[in-house]
């Protein structure tokens, strides 16, 4: 099954290219299984509908840091990045499993609020918890949900589908979760030096919700199903924009083309980047955790979308050959680079 003679890094793969190296000889032999591994969610043939079906996983210290994050907004994250999945695939999330890890410093007060938070997420999102496990962890907390989920046959939507031509649509604003946790990282790194120092957090609300309580955008899927617009190929933005295209463009086979001025950035998210000495936009593509939606639409569809406040065109489809690349707000065009969130990188 594997050949490898000598140790090898994990690093040197990175998080995707471990999960193909791993699984590559794995074949998938139920008649119901539609989508195995490589997309948002594994789809299943349920006979009426598809069944969708994600995990993720959060490791303290990895994905959250109990220095600013409350257990009951790490409790709905851990949901909501699910249920962000399941919309990826244009589904309608169901039912959840949540298994956790618990080191002995975490107490019982704790771990009831996340439980708070993991219902407050069911409440939001109409999903059942309908199982799970719990475990001792000798190190930290880790979290595993599993969501579960449905969609009608001729609504699924994958990475797969888009074509030469099709417009490049996000949903909200990006970066704003990663200016988000820049700005916390500062709070933090100020408190060790100096503890009588109180955190400087005014009037950030926004970017810090983006990155301690997420939403995943049930939203437009509705109105894109109330529009009578199915994507051509759709993603969540977890890893950061610049990422999600390349990710899009292995399995469509497409190039992007992507204009800089049009990507949308929320006022505060912009302004704290500048403040943090950071550069918007690099915020925007590589960030990551915004758990917005990237698709793609015909052209057909722009006037379905176009007064749409929460929708933004970005660029369009291109040849294969002509990669990922983006249009500088000065006209220059530079290929870009899937410089997102990447697991195992040193």
């Amino acid at each position: 099954m594997f050949e490898n003679k000598s140790k090898s890094s994990i690093e040197s793969l990175g998080e995707f290219k471990l999960i193909h190296h791993l699984t590559d000889s794995f074949e998938t032999n139920q008649k119901n299984t539609v989508v195995g591994i490589g997309d948002d969610a594994a789809v299943l043939d349920s006979g009426e509908y598809f069944t969708l079906v994600t995990n993720d996983l959060l490791i303290e210290g990895v994905h959250f840091d109990f220095s600013y994050s409350p257990f009951k907004h790490l409790g709905y994250k851990a949901v909501a990045v699910n249920v962000s999945d399941i919309v990826a695939m244009n589904g309608v999330a169901t039912q959840i499993l949540v298994s956790v890890g618990l080191s002995s410093k975490i107490s019982l007060e704790a771990i009831e609020e996340f439980y708070m938070g993991v219902k407050a997420a069911c409440e939001k999102y109409n999903i059942d918890l309908v199982g799970g496990d719990t475990s001792s962890s000798r190190s930290g907390m880790f979290v595993s949900v599993t969501a579960i989920g449905k969609v009608q046959k001729d609504k699924l939507v994958r990475r797969k589908g888009a074509k030469v031509g099709d417009l490049v649509c996000v949903s909200g604003d990006l970066g704003a979760a990663y200016t988000g946790y820049q700005l916390l990282e500062r709070e933090k790194r100020i408190f060790l030096e100096n503890p009588s120092v109180q955190p400087d957090l005014e009037g950030n609300d926004y970017i810090l919700q983006r990155q301690l309580k997420p939403e995943a955008r049930v939203d437009i899927v509705e109105i894109l199903d109330e529009i009578n617009v199915l994507p051509t190929a759709m993603i969540d933005i977890s890893d950061g924009l610049s990422s999600e295209l390349f990710h899009l463009a292995e399995h469509s086979e497409v190039g992007f083309r992507i204009y800089e001025d049009k990507l949308p950035i929320d006022p505060t998210a912009f302004q704290t980047a500048r403040d943090l000495g950071l550069d918007p936009t690099i915020c925007a593509l590589n960030g990551g955790e915004d758990y917005e939606l990237l698709f793609t639409v015909s052209q057909l569809d722009y006037d379905k979308i176009k007064s749409n406040l929460d929708i933004t065109v970005v660029g369009y489809c291109t040849e294969k050959i002509e990669g990922v690349q983006m249009v500088s707000r000065n006209e220059n065009l530079y290929p870009l680079e899937a410089q997102g969130w990447t697991s195992f990188k040193g």
